[in-house]
């Protein structure tokens, strides 16, 4: 452990790492489709464990990554205030996150320079109680809200928003900017002073 900050920029990477590995668009591919996918992303960011038999995935594992990389990015999306995210799509979202970490244990290491929360299990299941713990000391840390997605569809990139009043929704001023004009086309396809006679 590398004291608070080296654990908050961990906690940071690996919900990052976790949150943005869907298909967004602009060349990224979904990384968690099938059982073969799944199964290259954990061996690339080196989160198979040492356990044989939990090294393992299969097109279940997949789909169960993918519903709780949905959910969290929802989440992000309700932190970067997406008018697209409503209530139901956010209950849902919540709603699974508390099921998958009754699912997937964690354990409290407490030492005196402080506490940190890691997966009891190898495989897929430490994988995402990995990213449930990450979101977990980034809440108990202040940090959570910060944790946004992109609300430039299909983006949906996760960022950590560094603005000072935390008001960031985009990833890049190319999103904005993005967002900006297909708002802006909408408008004027709608607004009747906009149209010829």
């Amino acid at each position: 452990m590398d004291g608070p900050n080296g654990s908050a920029d961990d906690a940071r990477h690996a919900l990052l790492t976790f949150a943005n590995t869907h298909a967004d668009g602009g060349g990224a591919i979904e990384r968690f489709a099938d059982a073969e996918h799944l199964h290259a992303w954990l061996g690339e960011v080196g989160w198979l464990g040492a356990e044989p038999g939990r090294n393992v995935t299969t097109d279940a594992d997949a789909a169960e990554a993918r519903q709780l990389r949905d959910a969290l990015v929802t989440v992000l999306l309700a932190h970067a205030n997406d008018p697209a995210v409503t209530d139901t799509d956010l209950a849902t979202a919540e709603t699974l996150l508390r099921r998958a970490g009754q699912r997937y244990p964690m354990a409290a290491d407490i030492d005196r320079s402080g506490a940190r929360l890691r997966p009891v299990q190898d495989g897929l299941p430490g994988t995402l109680a990995r990213v449930l713990a990450a979101a977990g000391e980034l809440a108990l840390a202040g940090d959570w809200p910060r944790i946004k997605a992109c609300r430039n569809a299909p983006c949906h990139f996760a960022f950590v928003d560094r603005t000072r009043n935390t008001s960031a929704g985009y990833c890049s001023p190319q999103c904005a900017s993005q967002a900006s004009m297909r708002a802006y086309r909408a408008r004027r396809r709608t607004d009747p002073s906009t149209k010829k006679a």
